[in-house]
């Protein structure tokens, strides 16, 4: 949980995730947002993975994930020391209902439905859908860099590197962890399509600068002061991916098994997490 302080005892107070001296660690954030598509993009070139059961695990892995640190670790930081709660959760459902829309256009591929059918021109509406999901993904990342003016009255002194260490926090590696399969079933996707490669990795490219740009937007004073909000819309995104994620039936006993066993590792992860954070 962000705990607000202030850099020298009178300028203004940042969330500690957010300090002012963090430039490398938001430069790391870039990079680690960027490496996962990459790094899917590699799995699916030079891999070639062909079970489908595989990529399911790992989605189901990520959405367990995602829906144990929205519980642990993102509500808290949202809605804790603040009696706004209204306010906050109007931002929640409209951060499902956004998602609701997204899939709508980009056909539920955030939570690894692929699209088959051939066809020569660019996918418009998945392309708007996706990119605009890593977009807002991508935005509470920044932390509120240039300024957070709400009247916050936290006034602690812990050390402004609380939970944060490496820079790899929950949310981060919730993010990596969800864009590493969708950048996978995105891409087997246009290059099963009939795109081309040079078209396909093009928009790959794209969908990979989405959520670094989100994170990036949110350095601006006017964007960053929201960060609070951005954060609730994330909430609801991630709640809508996850339990769709997770609540999707399987087919066979067996399969189900092994899901229940990604999901249960997605859970232990988040707990770890929690864990190492408050020692």
């Amino acid at each position: 949980m962000a705990v607000f302080v202030s850099a020298n005892g009178n300028g203004p107070k940042y969330p500690t995730h957010a300090w002012p001296s963090t430039r490398p660690l938001r430069q790391l954030t870039y990079t680690l947002l960027i490496l996962s598509v990459v790094a899917a993009a590699i799995t699916v070139v030079c891999i070639k993975p062909s079970d489908p059961n595989k990529l399911k695990l790992l989605i189901a892995f990520s959405g367990a994930y995602l829906l144990s640190i929205t519980a642990l670790h993102l509500l808290p930081e949202v809605f804790q020391g603040d009696d706004r709660g209204a306010y906050f959760g109007t931002f929640v459902l409209l951060g499902f209902f956004i998602q609701l829309m997204l899939e709508f256009l980009s056909g539920g591929i955030e939570h690894g439905h692929a699209h088959t059918h051939r066809h020569s021109g660019l996918p418009v509406g998945l392309m708007v859908g996706l990119c605009l999901h890593a977009f807002l993904e991508g935005m509470p990342l920044g932390g509120g860099e240039a300024g957070h003016s709400h009247d916050h009255s936290h006034d602690h002194s812990h050390d402004h590197s609380h939970g944060h260490s490496n820079g790899l926090e929950p949310l981060l590696l919730g993010i990596v962890l969800h864009k590493y399969p969708v950048a996978m079933v995105f891409l087997a996707m246009l290059l099963n399509s009939g795109l081309g490669r040079p078209k396909a990795f093009g928009l790959l490219a794209v969908f990979a600068a989405m959520a670094p740009l989100g994170t990036l937007l949110s350095g601006v004073e006017v964007v960053g002061q929201f960060h609070r909000e951005s954060l609730a819309i994330v909430i609801g995104i991630f709640l809508h991916v996850s339990t769709t994620i997770l609540f999707e039936s399987s087919e066979g006993h067996r399969f189900n098994a092994y899901k229940m066993m990604a999901i249960a590792a997605g859970l232990a992860l988040a707990g770890a997490g929690m864990l190492l954070q408050h020692h």
